[in-house]
């Protein structure tokens, strides 16, 4: 099994999103705590920005630590968006992104599924901070029509697909509760849609537990489609991602599930901030080695 250290792992301990000197401070702890795979971020214009203009000297920490970077998150919500000047920005940095994830050695890429273009009358956005556990609300604008949107948003995707394909780089989407792909059968819909075999899903327990889904369910219907998994735990009641064996999930039948299913790829523990955060990484890496010699993954 190979297990990584989310990076949400820098964000709890150094905030949303960690700057360059915290950044350098994470790889150092995730490589005291035993990982040897570990993911990355660029959340943003300007964090963004400060990776890439930093990567030579991260390449060099991660070669001097024998850290590998496993998938490497673009995060750029403009890339979705209906305003073609806003987008065609968005996908420039985008590819600056993914050509830093190739620099990197990382294989994969990732994407969130972004939120639509509500107005939002109550709640925080993930990518304004992460806030786990609460309640959004929102006003459906009167100029917003969901096909003219989804139609949009395939195209945005498949246009981030074609950048990182281009350089060699296999691209992944995870879906969260509340944006435009927020269960099983969006992603179902979204890979048909895109219909190419560099685009794969991240099956994220905790936000499908919280979405209700029933994740040995979700392995069967994502089948291959699954390239990486995002380890936590809730108990199904609101969005929260606690470390696993912590909240309801089914661990003994995902766990089946992904092995019935020849899953082969990462394991990344993916907690929010909590309390001891250092301990629960550490507590979720043993969990998961136990599981691994169970299952012999």
């Amino acid at each position: 099994m190979k297990i990584v250290c989310a990076w949400m792992y820098a964000i709890g301990r150094f905030g949303f999103p960690p700057k360059m000197g915290a950044i350098f401070k994470a790889l150092a702890e995730m490589k005291e705590m035993g990982f040897d795979y570990i993911e990355m971020e660029g959340i943003g214009y300007e964090n963004l920005d400060q990776v890439i203009n930093h990567r030579s000297e991260i390449k060099k920490i991660l070669n001097e630590s024998d850290l590998k970077i496993s998938n490497f998150a673009v995060l750029l919500p403009d890339t979705i968006s209906m305003d073609k000047k806003i987008k065609a920005k968005a996908l420039t940095y985008f590819e600056r992104g993914i050509e830093t994830a190739r620099y990197l050695d990382s294989e994969y890429a990732w994407i969130d599924s972004y939120f639509p273009p509500l107005k939002l009358e109550k709640g925080i956005l993930p990518t304004e901070s992460l806030v786990f556990g609460q309640d959004l609300k929102v006003t459906i604008p009167d100029d917003f029509i969901w096909e003219k949107f989804w139609e949009n948003f395939v195209q945005s995707i498949i246009a981030c697909n074609e950048i990182a394909k281009k350089n060699q780089i296999k691209l992944l989407i995870e879906p969260r509760v509340g944006e435009v792909i927020s269960n099983t059968d969006g992603l179902l819909r979204l890979t048909y849609e895109v219909n190419d075999d560099n685009f794969g899903v991240i099956l994220d327990i905790a936000h499908q537990h919280a979405q209700k889904e029933i994740i040995p369910l979700s392995i069967d219907k994502l089948g291959q489609r699954i390239k990486y998994v995002h380890v936590a735990d809730n108990d199904g009641s609101e969005n929260r991602h606690f470390e696993p064996g912590k909240g309801t999930v089914d661990w003994d039948e995902v766990f089946r599930m992904l092995k019935r299913s020849n899953f082969t790829g990462f394991f990344a523990i993916d907690l929010e901030k909590l309390p001891s955060l250092k301990q629960k990484f550490l507590y979720s890496q043993k969990f998961l080695e136990e599981y691994a010699e169970k299952f012999s993954l």
